[in-house]
């Protein structure tokens, strides 16, 4: 019988990557995912896996890469400038195919910033999270519950695809307190024939390697690894649609402030607006055929985000420019209020 508990964002998150069968932690404290660390560190060892905290983020992420090598269930967690920092590592680890899951609770920024709720880290999951050409899934929880459901899927698909998969939180969401429920999970069996596990004379021996010193052999990895992403954004996309039936503005937001987007939305019909919200779950691969058929009979739509419109390319690209975009946000860790929003819905309403 699944359980029900009140839980804080990070502890909730912490206890479902376990529950999904995480045996390794590798981080480094950063406020606001501090708690992620600290309720792992208590727990790991009691369920028969391993906590580790390193001398640095640079330092977990490549213990990370050689716990995946071996086809291990493991997982890092930080803020913003501490991913910033495992970037590297993170390149690493996509060029080797291997599967792991990283938690990014967000801050405001650039630079150390602040310790306040942010979304500034947008670009950085989904566009350039370390050298080359590679992609990351990238899931974006809007609830304490969906960081528990996410973290079990993130672990799921970083194992079927072989490549690594990121919570991107925020400090709002890490640190709030919410009723969960932790499902009963039905542990799913992947080929992991190519981990380096020993082998016994059984097989031929396997290399974990992210180096390729003949042009034709690193751009055939490339290639096919692309081939692979092609098939996840045909069939790994996720959205939340509310209220966008008959919507002439749609409001497009991810993670916490989409929660604030909707109170906004629901005022807003209330004075006779008619407002909808499309909330991505996926961020890389991003929703484009569901935002499509959000947006059917829209003419407006607001992207509202706590940075300086970072989401803003992805829907203009999804939409193919049909459909003016506006951006209202927050930044720097200041949380956007509902009335604000319906402030700009307004403005942009008087128009239709």
């Amino acid at each position: 019988m699944s359980e029900r508990s009140l839980m804080k964002g990070n502890e909730a998150l912490a206890e479902a990557a376990m529950r999904a069968g995480c045996k390794c932690f590798f981080g480094y404290p950063i406020t606001p995912q501090t708690e992620i660390s600290a309720y792992l560190a208590k727990k790991m060892s009691a369920n028969g896996g391993l906590f580790l905290q390193a001398e640095s983020e640079i330092a977990a992420i490549n213990m990370v890469l050689g716990a995946a090598s071996t086809g291990t269930r493991c997982m890092t967690s930080s803020s913003s400038p501490g991913i910033s920092l495992k970037s590297e590592g993170i390149s690493y680890i996509a060029a080797s195919d291997l599967p792991c899951v990283i938690i990014n609770v967000q801050r405001g920024g650039p630079g150390l910033g602040g310790i306040q709720p942010s979304q500034a880290d947008y670009w950085q999951a989904t566009k350039g999270l370390g050298h080359g050409d590679f992609h990351i899934l990238v899931y974006a929880p809007a609830s304490v519950q969906e960081m528990v459901d996410m973290a079990v899927n993130a672990f799921d698909k970083a194992d079927q695809y072989r490549m690594p998969a990121m919570i991107l939180a925020d400090g709002l969401l890490g640190q709030m307190m919410e009723p969960v429920t932790f499902p009963e999970i039905k542990p799913m069996e992947y080929d992991k024939s190519w981990a380096a596990s020993g082998h016994k004379n059984k097989r031929e021996h396997n290399i974990i390697n992210s180096l390729f010193l003949t042009p034709e052999v690193l751009e055939n990895s490339v290639i096919e690894r692309f081939e692979r992403y092609r098939k996840i954004e045909e069939t790994e996309t996720d959205a939340e649609i509310y209220l966008c039936n008959d919507a002439d503005i749609v409001v497009c937001a991810f993670g916490a402030t989409a929660r604030v987007a909707k109170s906004a939305v629901n005022l807003a019909r209330g004075k006779g607006i008619k407002a909808g919200l499309f909330r991505p779950k996926t961020l890389w691969p991003f929703p484009v055929n569901e935002l499509k058929d959000a947006v059917k009979t829209a003419k407006k739509i607001l992207s509202v985000e706590m940075n300086m419109g970072q989401m803003i390319d992805d829907i203009k690209l999804a939409t193919e420019c049909k459909i003016p975009v506006s951006f209202f946000g927050r930044t720097g860790g200041v949380i956007p209020k509902p009335m604000e929003i319906l402030d700009k819905i307004v403005d942009l309403g008087g128009d239709i």
